[in-house]
């Protein structure tokens, strides 16, 4: 837990890097996402639903960088788009959309290189009795989300004139028109905020596994080379 809160600390210490560049990557999916309304009413929903672990790809960019100093720019972002944006791209879209401790395992298949058939030994170990913090950080995260999309959605009960409140039900339903909008909205604000940090939770959790492997490495050949 101390490690998730680091890393909330370096997403703000890095704040203006990491949401300008996944700005350039989130807006446009934002907007496809918003656009997708005209075809079905939860349509949205699904597609940013799907896109979170492809957008998080450009923010542990962003951070992997910042972890050692260096500031990342949109310029710095686009010439690593190969690697970014498109390496492991229907995986991204797919089967880490399933993964409760993403924002751990995350760094596994895009900072280590390793192909997602190799990758799973590695995952496992540094999975091993860190998932269950991976996973409350999946689900405060989680939490949080759905509480700044309740509260973003009661501002339209709140601000509605006297006697055109519109009902819950209608706004799911589609029958306001563009009223119904309101709801997909809610929930790319908190999507485009909380993201960063959730991501970065992740991060200086698998730094702090990372530092446990390696000291526990170190060990080893310590005691290997004591015993000669």
């Amino acid at each position: 837990m101390e490690a998730a809160d680091l890393g909330v600390r370096l997403c703000q210490s890095a704040a203006s890097s990491v949401y300008v560049c996944y700005g350039m990557a989130a807006l446009p999916v934002l907007a496809v996402a918003l656009a997708s309304f005209a075809l079905a009413g939860w349509l949205p929903s699904l597609v940013m639903w799907c896109a979170k672990p492809w957008l998080d790809r450009t923010i542990l960019f962003v951070l992997s960088r910042a972890a050692f100093g260096q500031r990342t720019g949109p310029a710095d972002v686009w010439r690593a788009q190969r690697q970014v944006w498109w390496r492991q791209f229907l995986f991204t879209w797919t089967v880490r959309r399933l993964s409760l401790w993403r924002s751990l395992t995350q760094p596994v298949y895009q900072l280590e290189g390793f192909s997602i058939v190799r990758a799973g030994a590695r995952v496992r170990q540094i999975r091993h009795r860190n998932a269950g913090s991976a996973l409350m950080v999946t689900s405060a995260f989680s939490s949080a989300e759905l509480a700044l999309t309740i509260a973003l959605v009661s501002l339209i009960f709140w601000l509605a004139p006297s006697g055109r409140t519109p009902g819950m039900l209608e706004l799911l339903s589609g029958e306001r028109g563009f009223l119904s909008l309101a709801l997909p909205v809610a929930q790319a604000v908190p999507v485009l905020f909380l993201e960063p940090f959730y991501v970065a939770a992740g991060f200086a959790m698998y730094l702090n596994r990372r530092a446990e492997l390696e000291a526990w490495d170190i060990e080893q050949e310590f005691r290997r080379a004591f015993a000669r």
